[in-house]
C-alpha cells in the first residue's frame, strides 16, 4: 500500500481554506487565525522528515494546527498571571461549580438581543448589496453556505489564490460597510 507523501508547495493552495476555516471558529481572530497557519505551516517544513506517511497531509497538518491553537490558548492564559480558579461547593441542599454555575446562558436571550440580531442580519445583507455580483456570491459561497474551495474555483474559473483575494476583498469591504453603516 502506498504511503501518503508530503507535498509542502501545495500546501497553501490545497489546505489554507480548510485550515482558516477551522481555526477562525476556534480563535475568533482573523489576524491570530493567519498567524496560527502560518505557523502550522513552517512546523510541518521543520518537521517533514518525521512524517511516516500513515496520515493525509491534511490530516497531519490539522494535528499540528490543534497543537499551535492549544499552545496559543496556554500563553494567553499564563499571560493572565493565574489560571481560572474554580470552586466547588457542598451545602445540605445542592453541590455544583461556582463558576459554571455563573457563565451566562447563551439562550437566555433578551427582547433587545434578539433586535439587535435583527438589525445585524439585516445590516449584513445591506452590506452583501455593495459588493459587486461575482464578489457578493464567492462571499455567500464560501462563507454562508460553506462551500469547499474547489467547488467555487471550479464554478468561477478561478484559482484557490485568486478565492482567496476575493475572499479578503469582500471580508474588508464587509467590514468597513457594517462599521461605517451599524456600529
Amino acid at each position: 500500500m502506498p504511503k501518503n507523501i508530503l507535498e509542502p508547495n501545495n500546501w497553501v493552495d490545497r489546505y489554507s481554506d480548510y485550515l482558516y476555516n477551522y481555526t477562525i471558529v476556534r480563535v475568533n481572530d482573523h489576524e491570530v487565525a493567519q498567524d496560527l497557519i502560518s505557523e502550522t505551516f513552517f512546523a510541518g517544513l521543520k518537521s517533514k522528515d518525521n512524517f511516516k506517511g500513515e496520515a493525509s497531509e491534511r490530516t497531519w497538518l490539522i494535528a499540528i494546527l490543534k497543537r499551535k491553537i492549544i499552545d496559543h490558548y496556554r500563553k494567553k492564559n499564563s499571560k493572565k498571571g493565574k489560571a481560572e480558579i474554580r470552586m466547588t461547593y457542598n451545602d445540605d441542599d445542592a453541590e455544583g461549580d461556582w463558576l459554571e454555575e455563573r457563565v451566562s446562558d447563551p439562550f437566555d436571550k433578551t427582547a433587545e438581543d434578539v433586535m439587535e440580531n435583527s438589525e445585524l442580519g439585516m445590516a449584513i445583507f445591506d452590506c452583501l448589496d455593495t459588493l459587486n455580483e461575482k464578489q457578493a456570491r464567492i462571499f455567500k459561497m464560501k462563507t454562508i453556505d460553506n462551500f469547499d474551495t474547489e467547488a467555487i474555483c471550479n464554478e468561477f474559473n478561478i484559482t484557490p489564490s485568486n478565492l482567496w483575494v476575493i475572499i479578503h476583498r469582500a471580508r474588508t469591504a464587509m467590514a468597513n460597510c457594517l462599521e461605517s453603516n451599524w456600529l
